[in-house]
């Protein structure tokens, strides 16, 4: 009854605002309900059964031998730092534009960061400038696989085995998706996923590390159980470890999710390409590439313009809601630091995500296009819009 109570107030709360177009929309539906109701039915509802059902699940998804599953993709990378054995003297490679979890996990561990510019074609890192960054210190290197696009993971890969130095892939906006034949993720020490709510199948929160190395496996269960080797034995503790243990009324979603895998990749696709055909000729905001074709899927559509502030003002008139992109990590950790990032300060002054999700409706997609037509066409072009 309670939970019927929660639903109803829910959807009560949904229809209210029905006439927003959110930056993002999910879709639930009978079977979530189900799937959570046969967990409290069952009476055991931390990380058991179903939790391993979805791990196995995930890693035949994704290809890979292991997976391990946690409370979210910022615990996730954390997890994997601390199986690689980041201590204060070391020094952690990643991009300049990113998500700030990417930075916060290392520096949690007391590391120290080193940040690289994006390259001159997208938001990804550049690759021919990591080299430079590596010292002796240098332990990881962190490629983000943003919105779903491939940094050049086997050019990392012969540099970390150059220098003796570890990868972890953060591909937590990167579920599905593949540099041609490989998914993203599976193709360095450890990867990384989200499963947050603006993901391509969402637990709510979740996270999820993969590894092809059984060691590596078996000590991140440690390390997500206190570094206990099961539930029962408290003996062992041999590895540095803390409660990061899922559970299964979460588990029981993404099991219900997986199961959409295939619809939710291909509306994916056709947002994407919505947008692209509806945007191509505009002369001010300008689509970032996501290359399908290769096997890349886009979470969300972006896309920037010069004047993002008063494009995002103008949608938001018409009940329309765009997300601007985040910060460059250096603004936040290094606001003192002269180093000019010249590529990832122009998508974080200049980028925004269109409304996206599997739950958003066709219809709605093609207001927004309507709307931004409407917009660039009025768009006095006072800064230079273009790149």
């Amino acid at each position: 009854m309670l939970l019927g109570n929660c639903i109803s107030n829910c959807e009560s709360i949904y229809k209210m605002d029905k006439e927003l177009i959110s930056w993002w929309k999910t879709n639930f539906g009978k079977s979530e309900i189900q799937k959570i109701k046969e967990v409290m039915a069952s009476g055991h509802i931390t990380q058991g059964a179903m939790t391993e059902e979805l791990e196995k699940r995930l890693a035949r998804l994704l290809d890979v031998p292991y997976a391990v599953l946690t409370t979210n993709g910022s615990t996730a990378l954390l997890m994997a730092l601390i199986v690689c054995g980041v201590n204060p003297k070391d020094e952690i490679i990643i991009p300049n534009f990113t998500f700030v979890a990417t930075a916060q996990a290392p520096l949690l561990l007391g590391a120290r960061i080193k940040l690289v510019d994006s390259n001159c074609r997208g938001p990804l890192v550049d690759v021919d400038k990591i080299e430079k960054a590596i010292t002796p210190r240098t332990k990881i290197i962190i490629p983000v696989h943003l919105n779903g696009r491939a940094v050049d993971i086997r050019y990392i890969n012969k540099l970390a085995a150059k220098y003796n130095i570890k990868v972890i892939e953060d591909a937590a906006q990167a579920l599905c998706s593949r540099n041609n034949r490989s998914f993203l993720g599976t193709q360095s020490y450890v990867g990384i996923f989200s499963l947050a709510v603006t993901k391509l199948i969402t637990t709510a929160q979740g996270g999820l590390l993969v590894t092809r190395n059984k060691k590596v496996f078996e000590k991140l269960k440690k390390i997500r159980n206190y570094g206990m080797p099961n539930y029962t034995s408290f003996s062992g503790h041999n590895v540095l470890g803390f409660n990061f243990k899922f559970n299964d009324i979460l588990a029981a979603v993404g099991l219900s999710q997986i199961e959409k895998i295939k619809e939710k990749v291909k509306y994916h696709k056709d947002i994407y390409n919505l947008y692209k055909f509806g945007l191509k000729d505009l002369n001010h905001i300008k689509m970032i590439n996501v290359n399908i074709e290769k096997g890349e899927l886009p979470l969300w559509v972006e896309v920037t313009c010069s004047e993002r502030e008063r494009v995002i003002d103008l949608l938001k008139e018409k009940n329309i809601e765009a997300k601007p992109f985040d910060s460059s990590l250096c603004d936040l950790f290094y606001p003192n630091n002269k180093k000019i990032f010249k590529h990832s300060r122009f998508y974080t002054n200049n980028g925004f995500i269109l409304p996206s999700g599997s739950g958003q409706s066709k219809k709605n997609i093609r207001q927004v296009i309507k709307t931004l037509r409407n917009i660039d066409a009025n768009i006095e072009d006072r800064f230079g819009c273009n790149r």
